[in-house]
């Protein structure tokens, strides 16, 4: 006796839908499924009003009530998944937009600030090699504008990092940017006696000596590329040139004390009955501490950085 399994169906305005049960049938080899699921594509997209050509329905056929749709619940369906399909497709568009959008700006913000940070690495060296030890004594006049633009401009790297538009620790970045600026706009721009110090040739040759690398490195990364050896720059020259700059900022403050103790600038006033003022020299002192300080900090980060980036290097090599 033959035996017929069990067929169950359903069909959409495209598609019909056969599951075909074997519970009594002789399964010759390894496997415990006891039903086939079959698709088969309609030739012209329509509704079918019966699967099968005879009028007369089967006995072994019946309709599968788990996948069953009227065709008006069927049309219903293919306007929902259509509406999905649209809705997924905007927001891939908008979500696309928004990182093109991103990296485009993160490029240009670095393009500028290398281009701003290479000009004032090269002119410095060429104005040594021209004047020599001269030049030491007038950087601040020759350089300080750029510089200015370069660290007022660096002050997004804080609002990228807070918004997540960079993936990197909010507070290293501010630390940097704020003691930069500190030192750029307190001890250099208000003391018109520092201008003339060789101190200034140093902060800003070491500084851009670390951006000369760190921001083509990141221009390149907007569109997931590396260069071997500008990557292994940015994550080794900072070792020494970053305590470098800490040491040659904290002489730059050392020196400015007894210029803000005999000229009385930013001192805190106070009532006459005491008859005598805060020196803006306390201040100082509390930031040397605070420089080291921070010091420890960023080292402590840009050296979990470079492990990070050279032990997934050597994963990915292995």
């Amino acid at each position: 006796m033959t035996l017929t399994p069990l067929v169950y169906w359903a069909q959409r305005h495209e598609e019909i839908y056969l599951r075909v049960e074997l519970t009594d049938a002789v399964v010759s080899h390894k496997s415990t499924q006891r039903q086939v699921n079959i698709t088969v594509r309609k030739e012209q997209r329509g509704w079918w009003e019966r699967l099968t050509v005879q009028e007369r329905k089967p006995v072994f056929l019946a309709p599968d009530f788990n996948r069953w749709l009227e065709e008006s619940d069927a049309e219903m369906e293919i306007r929902e998944k259509e509406e999905k399909r649209n809705r997924l497709k905007a927001v891939r568009h908008t979500e696309e937009g928004f990182v093109s959008l991103k990296t485009s700006f993160l490029f240009v913000y670095n393009l500028v600030q290398f281009l701003g940070f290479s000009w004032i690495f090269v002119n410095m060296t060429v104005r040594l090699f021209i004047f020599g030890q001269d030049s030491l004594y007038d950087t601040f006049h020759t350089i300080s504008d750029v510089m200015f633009f370069c660290q007022i401009l660096a002050s997004v790297e804080v609002l990228n990092a807070a918004f997540g538009f960079v993936r990197t620790g909010v507070i290293p970045t501010l630390i940097q940017v704020v003691g930069r600026n500190f030192v750029l706009f307190i001890i250099f721009g208000s003391l018109e006696e520092m201008h003339h110090r060789p101190v200034v040739f140093f902060v800003f040759y070491l500084w851009s000596a670390i951006e000369i690398f760190r921001y083509p490195f990141y221009m390149l990364r907007c569109f997931n590329t590396q260069w071997k050896t500008l990557t292994w720059l940015r994550y080794t020259v900072w070792i020494p040139l970053y305590p470098l700059g800490v040491l040659a900022e904290a002489v730059a403050v050392i020196q400015s004390i007894p210029i803000f103790d005999q000229t009385k600038l930013f001192s805190i006033p106070l009532p006459k009955a005491i008859g005598t003022s805060i020196s803006f020299s306390h201040v100082l002192h509390v930031y040397l501490i605070l420089m080291f300080l921070g010091l420890f900090i960023n080292f402590r980060h840009l050296y979990k950085q470079r492990k990070k980036q050279f032990q997934t290097k050597k994963r990915k090599t292995h």
